[in-house]
């Protein structure tokens, strides 16, 4: 652990949502937006940098590189909270990378480094099987927003069922990947050719409904290629009732395989080219052939850190998994108020001092 952490592009917002994350990398940050300023005091201190992965200066990396200054990149973790984290809920996981970060196949990650040299032992992957079974029947999902069906809300039984989930389209996971899919209208297209006869729900991404990201399509545009546009209905709910699952790269793929079903990928997620999905994409690094459990245990035990707010201890993900589910019971009851726009400038405002009592029980 480094004496000194040089912080490049965290917004106010989001520092103390990060901050117990730091002390596993630094005992002590300092914040520099200006990426040559950061690499100087990096230098001078003979410590690390530390930039929010999405976040990250194009010039960083280079600049780091030039002095022999390490970067370390932090993301969002797979299961991460009971609201989303554009509307300022904290998170329960996040993933420190030394090396790239999982999102972006244009580089390894630490999570593509660890699925291809394989040789998890067989403890490791007897927990991802129970932590598996547990995200199906708790029914977890990375955000747990969302509510089960509506009353009016059927599909039919003869034909192929398909989930087409949406995405933020200046998410770093897109930008980094040479797919000409690339966004949200490009993969309805892409699917309704590839399956003209079958049943397509469309999920608009979650910050993108919530008008906190780009990427919505019109309804009346999405309606030519799909069957039915599923807003606010859980991803985990949807994905119990479909055949197949298209994506660029959105978790829900991973979420889908969890779940046992079929996946097809059309951008570079870090699920793919291992064997468990259908790709459009080559993916010349991962040469490995993994099981789900492998999949399961790099991804969600190995590779992400986990803290639990309420004690303000570090854990391990069936901890969060049990805080999560019950949060989200709590909050289906309580949705009126938690997702409505006086709570978000409050979290926005206040976040760093309060903790919602439903964290806290």
């Amino acid at each position: 652990m480094d004496g000194v952490g040089v912080c490049v592009g965290f917004p106010m917002w989001k520092r103390p949502h990060v901050k117990p994350f730091f002390c596993l990398i630094s005992d002590r940050v300092i914040y520099i937006e200006d990426p040559a300023r950061a690499v100087k005091c990096a230098k001078s201190n003979n410590s690390r940098i530390i930039t929010w992965a999405s976040s990250e200066k194009k010039e960083l990396a280079a600049l780091a590189k030039a002095e022999g200054i390490d970067v370390v990149r932090m993301e969002d973790g797979f299961l991460r909270s009971v609201g989303l984290g554009s509307d300022f809920h904290v998170p329960y996981s996040l993933v420190l990378d030394k090396e790239g970060i999982y999102y972006d196949p244009s580089r390894p990650s630490e999570l593509e480094y660890t699925l291809e040299k394989g040789g998890l032992d067989g403890q490791l992957l007897d927990r991802a099987r129970r932590l598996k079974q547990q995200i199906i029947s708790k029914e977890v999902t990375k955000y747990n927003i969302g509510t089960g069906m509506a009353d009016d809300f059927s599909i039919p039984s003869d034909k192929l069922v398909i989930l087409v989930p949406g995405q933020v389209e200046n998410d770093a996971s897109l930008l980094g990947c040479s797919s000409d899919i690339d966004t949200n209208l490009k993969l309805l297209e892409a699917v309704r050719k590839a399956r003209p006869k079958a049943f397509i729900l469309y999920k608009p991404h979650p910050d993108v409904l919530a008008r906190n990201r780009p990427g919505l399509i019109p309804a009346e545009t999405a309606a030519k290629f799909c069957d039915r546009i599923a807003g606010n209905i859980s991803a985990g709910t949807l994905i119990d009732l479909v055949d197949e699952v298209h994506t660029m790269s959105s978790l829900i793929g991973f979420e889908a395989l969890i779940r046992n079903k079929e996946v097809y990928t059309y951008g570079g997620p870090f699920y793919a080219g291992w064997g468990l999905t259908t790709d459009r994409l080559l993916f010349p690094r991962r040469t490995r052939k993994i099981s789900l459990d492998e999949l399961v245990a790099a991804t969600l035990i190995l590779y992400p850190k986990y803290y639990a707010w309420e004690t303000r201890t570090f854990c391990g993900p069936e901890t969060i998994l049990h805080r999560l589910s019950a949060q989200h019971n709590r909050r289906l009851k309580t949705d009126w108020f938690s997702q409505g726009p006086i709570s978000r400038l409050t979290r926005m405002l206040f976040s760093p001092y309060i903790r919602r009592k439903g964290q806290e029980q």
